[in-house]
């Protein structure tokens, strides 16, 4: 273990790990090129041992001398679990099967955190008014297996990104709608957290109570069947269901700002929200936003951007690759040597 480190020469293989998928790209030793390889389900495969063994380097144009992964989950001990998944990340035991120099091992909205400081233009879309502040804190939080959350600082002339579990604080209702499906949804040890309502699961779970609520039986178990028939506009429920989601996102994406007061702009990545967004009615996810008396108009003045880059957080570990003195990152029982 070391709290300081020199991204070695040679290729870095950098990977985005998941609850559902695994994706994985090499920046060269020359760091002019990156190699894409393609995405591998998580639920293929025994751990990323395997992947890496059956389905990267068998591909791969050089051989990686580190390894960075960002993970869904928190980064504690020498042998790492992902939160929704059976995998789990031994850096150790990589280093010696794969004769690797380093293994960097972040949580997988740091990477995303990473990414808003090099996406193009054409991979943030604006919800509402507003530009990038490129010294204000900026916070990235996203649904998909999970509710992932970071913060980005500004520190001098370096972006400092913070990790966090804040998609697992607690839920809250509001509305009368809201309160008539409270009973309804998912509740663990006699509470409901905000990734168990903004997740896949958690978009199913919306669904089901919102049936249960108006007392008809669930045509849909699946995130995926619920937005298609919500775009086709077939089902009242699953419709019900979408505009809940994204209000709740909204709220909930409120309530970091704050915390953060990000006037760098607030991102939105992760599976679900760039499948949905023709649902999504700008006025609408703007007023719940910015629904937060006495703070309102510090809100108002916030932009806030949905990140639609398929590999953002493999762009933001590449960049952090070829620019490591643009970043501060945290190594501290987060790096593994030979």
């Amino acid at each position: 273990m070391t709290t300081k480190w020199q991204i070695p020469a040679g290729a870095v293989l950098v990977g985005d790990i998941g609850g559902t998928n695994a994706r994985f790209s090499m920046v060269s030793a020359n760091r002019k090129q990156t190699q894409a390889f393609p995405t591998n389900p998580v639920a293929d495969f025994s751990n990323i041992d395997e992947t890496i063994d059956h389905n990267i380097l068998p591909l791969a144009r050089e051989k990686p001398q580190s390894l960075i992964l960002a993970m869904a989950g928190p980064v504690e001990g020498n042998v790492i679990p992902l939160t929704n998944s059976h995998w789990f990340i031994d850096a150790n035991a990589l280093i010696k099967q794969f004769d690797l120099q380093n293994v960097l091992v972040i949580n997988d909205f740091e990477a995303q955190a990473l990414a808003t400081t090099v996406l193009e233009p054409t991979y943030l879309r604006p919800i509402g008014p507003g530009a990038k502040n490129e010294t204000g804190s900026r916070v990235i939080l996203g649904p998909g297996t999970g509710l992932g959350i970071a913060a980005l600082a500004h520190v001098n002339t370096q972006y400092l990104p913070i990790a966090g579990e804040g998609g697992h604080i607690d839920f809250a209702p509001r509305t009368a709608r809201d309160f008539e499906l409270f009973p309804h949804l998912r509740h663990i040890e006699g509470r409901i957290s905000m990734e168990e309502v903004l997740s896949g699961r958690g978009l199913a779970g919306i669904y089901h109570a919102v049936c249960k609520a108006d007392g008809i039986q669930p045509a849909f178990d699946q995130a995926e069947a619920i937005a298609n028939a919500a775009h086709q506009q077939e089902h009242a429920q699953a419709e019900e269901a979408i505009q809940l989601f994204l209000t709740w996102l909204a709220r909930f994406a409120g309530d970091i700002a704050l915390i953060f007061k990000a006037h760098g702009g607030v991102f939105i990545g992760g599976g679900i929200v760039p499948k949905i967004i023709g649902l999504l009615d700008e006025k609408a996810f703007r007023q719940a936003f910015e629904d937060k008396a006495p703070h309102s108009k510090l809100l108002a003045d916030m932009p806030v951007f949905v990140m639609t880059h398929p590999r953002a957080a493999l762009e933001g570990m590449a960049a952090y690759v070829r620019m490591p003195d643009k970043f501060l990152l945290d190594y501290n029982n987060r790096l593994w040597s030979r």
